[in-house]
């Protein structure tokens, strides 16, 4: 019986040696920023193997069914004919066009046939070949083994630079990066060296193969006969019914306090399926809830003039309304520690420095979440994040009460501005669908792009493209808004060489700060020359940090970005120091803009008496709120966590920009906090789900 096993054995230790392996080269990786103790070592690798080794029963189940059907008797006379006639058959059938498989449109039929194409070819090869019989099934089961190593190894190899970028096992950008696959492809071809890492892949898949092969082929010498097939099946079946127990269950026991260690144990491909399950969480059935309108009740707390199941209020200004230009940038990647003000020494954004202190600058600002998805979704819609994607991402993100609806109603021409392909993301669905026009890559004529990669054009070429599309909107005596997404701080770091100090081709996270740094610096030359600059209020900041990795599950400086108004002759140069949202920054300017409106916003002008500082910063399930110093997070399932927030003083740096903060455990939480937290993001979510946060 043992050599009918040889072949899931020798795959199963080796897909166990790859993951150890790469679990090792994690922990001494620099972004792991962390030291575990013994047990905490002891619990990642002796979990872990039977996380992996559960994972392995379940996926090799192709493995199996492939073996199982292994055999030399269905080639006898006459079902060796009968078989080959049916795939014979069955390929006709779709490639007639009218199978099932058209019905369902997509790439189906073309897999279809690759398919059965590829089926019939091989039965047709061994029925009508006999001698040739066993080295043909030697070549199919090499191809099979391969097939499986290579999967094992670009697992790996995927995982590896997954956790190079952001810390942590797959989650949903892993999902986000299967769907967008032209894009990330690109990206990855144009940020490593591809080729060669590639070419070693495929030669240590190789080298494996043969020996995994060599080690197990005495399974086809002698195939297994019938009742010794059953015998098999038996002890495969237990073990997938007890790996399929085992993997949540295992999963659980991820319950360190460090976020690492917890990763770390993780299996990654478990991560990236529940990931793909879960594209959003139900906040009532994995968190802590309280009765929709005792949140509410504690909502009005904060917002003082709602009513209701709603955040529906007038917002009223003594003056008269400002119809000024405005222009939103939201700069890719930029967290407030490239920033000379916030104690960077490196001198990467000489320009927005010397532009903050020009400005009504905000050092106390959060983002609320870690991808470009939130932070667009902060300041177009200005609500706290709900569990799982961003509404951005989601099916029924189209006619929300947004920035642009208020500055519709206003007379104001609203756009988009994007120097990739605002597909990416599903950008283009959800600006679209809420009123923007968009301007994105494939707007470009080929003599506007000087320099583009796979994320899209360069910053100068956008902003050259932007300064001609306000100029024409200039022209129909109508005040525009506009908003434009940066691309250049992105990996893979590439921009037109001779623009700053640092070669286009390095592909370094800095430089890619100093060339956006230096493209706005080109954008506010161009702009200054204009005639309706001095009409023209300018909102700049980040939409997420460049990592949010760290030991916590939401180490509050990897949230801290940089934002600021400038608007010369009419903001005063200033500093606000209050603690606030990047969901507060566009009521902030409306009220500057004295606008009189209707609201529904979670987001307030920070500039009110009634404002009370607090800030929101979470990942796709812990959901984070700062107030009074405590950090209170709140995640499935139905956990609730505080930290008290200790400023790690740097004695270099103005006291209104200091960034970094230890989080001690809170053994006593604070009940009130875990209930306005539980409000905030509970009413957002009641919200959406009952179509309540509509434009007017």
């Amino acid at each position: 019986m043992n050599k009918y096993l040889t072949p899931f054995k020798n795959l199963a230790i080796f897909y166990i040696i790859i993951s150890f392996i790469l679990r090792l080269v994690l922990v001494f990786h620099p972004i792991t920023q962390s030291s575990f103790s013994t047990l905490e070592i002891l619990k990642i690798f002796i979990l872990s193997i039977a996380s992996d080794f559960c994972i392995f029963i379940v996926a090799s189940i192709f493995l199996w069914l492939y073996l199982l059907f292994l055999s030399n008797s269905k080639f006898n006379k006459p079902w060796g004919y009968f078989l080959f006639g049916s795939y014979v058959l069955i390929l006709i059938y779709i490639l007639s066009g009218k199978s099932i498989l058209n019905e369902y449109g997509g790439v189906l039929p073309e897999l279809g046939i690759i398919f059965v194409g590829f089926k019939t070819i091989l039965i047709g090869l061994l029925l009508f070949l006999p001698r040739y019989r066993k080295q043909i099934r030697l070549t199919i089961f090499s191809f099979t083994i391969f097939l499986f190593v290579l999967v094992i190894i670009q697992n790996a190899v995927s995982e590896f630079f997954f956790w190079n970028e952001f810390g942590v096992k797959y989650n949903f950008i892993a999902v986000d990066y299967l769907v967008y696959t032209n894009t990330v492809i690109g990206n990855i071809m144009e940020s490593y060296p591809v080729i060669p890492l590639f070419t070693s892949v495929i030669i240590i898949t190789l080298l494996v193969t043969y020996y995994i092969v060599k080690k197990s082929k005495v399974y086809l010498e002698q195939l297994p006969s019938l009742f010794n097939k059953l015998k098999i099946t038996a002890i495969y079946i237990v073990f997938f019914i007890i790996s399929l127990f085992a993997i949540p269950n295992l999963a659980k026991l991820e319950n360190s306090k460090n976020v690492f260690t917890n990763e770390l144990q993780s299996n990654g491909i478990y991560k990236f399926y529940l990931a793909f399950m879960n594209s959003e969480l139900d906040f009532y059935k994995f968190y802590n809830t309280i009765d929709d309108t005792k949140a509410f009740a504690e909502l009005k707390k904060q917002l003082p003039n709602i009513s209701g199941d709603s955040t529906l209020r007038t917002i009223t200004n003594d003056s008269v309304e400002l119809k000024k230009n405005v222009v939103l940038i939201t700069i890719e990647s930029l967290s407030a520690e490239y920033l000379k003000l916030y104690g960077n020494k490196e001198n990467l954004t000489p320009f927005l420095d010397s532009l903050a202190l020009q400005s009504m600058n905000f050092s106390n600002l959060y983002a609320t979440g870690n991808r470009t998805v939130r932070g667009l979704e902060a300041v177009t819609l200005c609500i706290p994040p709900t569990p799982g994607e961003s509404v951005v991402k989601r099916k029924d993100n189209n006619d929300k009460f947004s920035t642009g609806s208020i500055f519709k109603l206003k007379g104001y021409q609203v756009k988009y501005l994007y120097g990739g392909d605002a597909y990416f993301d599903n950008m283009e669905n959800f600006f679209s669908g809420n009123g923007y026009d968009i301007i994105d890559k494939n707007a470009f004529t080929t003599d506007e792009i000087s320099f583009s990669n796979i994320w899209g054009v360069c910053d100068e070429d956008m902003a050259k493209k932007a300064i001609k599309t306000m100029n024409e909107e200039a022209k129909t005596g109508k005040p525009f808004f506009n908003h434009w997404m940066t691309v250049s701080n992105h990996r893979p770091f590439t921009y037109p060489d001779g623009k700053i100090n640092i070669p286009g081709d390095a592909k370094s996270r800095e430089g890619g700060v100093k060339y956006t740094d230096y493209a706005l610096k080109q954008f506010f030359k161009m702009a200054k020359k204009q005639p309706w600059y001095k009409n023209t209020v300018f909102v700049i900041l980040s939409d997420h940090c460049a990592s949010s990795s760290g030991k916590m599950e939401l180490p509050v400086d990897k949230y801290h970005i940089p934002a600021m108004i400038y608007a010369p002759g009419f903001i005063e140069p200033r500093n606000e120091s209050k603690l606030m949202s990047q969901i507060d920054l566009m009521p902030t300017l409306f009220g500057l803009l004295h606008f009189n409106y209707e609201s529904k916003f979670y987001g307030q002008d920070v500039m009110k008496p009634e404002y009370k500082p607090r800030a929101f910063i979470a990942t796709y399930e812990d959901l984070g709120f700062i107030k009074n110093n405590i950090l209170t997070i709140i995640s499935p399932v139905k956990k609730e966590k505080q930290f008290d927030l200790k400023k790690i003083e740097n004695l270099n740096i103005k006291d209104d920009f200091q960034i970094y903060y230890e989080e001690i455990p809170r053994k006593e939480l604070d009940k009130s906090l875990i209930l306005e937290t539980t409000a905030y993001y509970q009413t957002t979510t009641y919200m959406l789900k009952n179509k309540k946060y509509q434009k007017l």
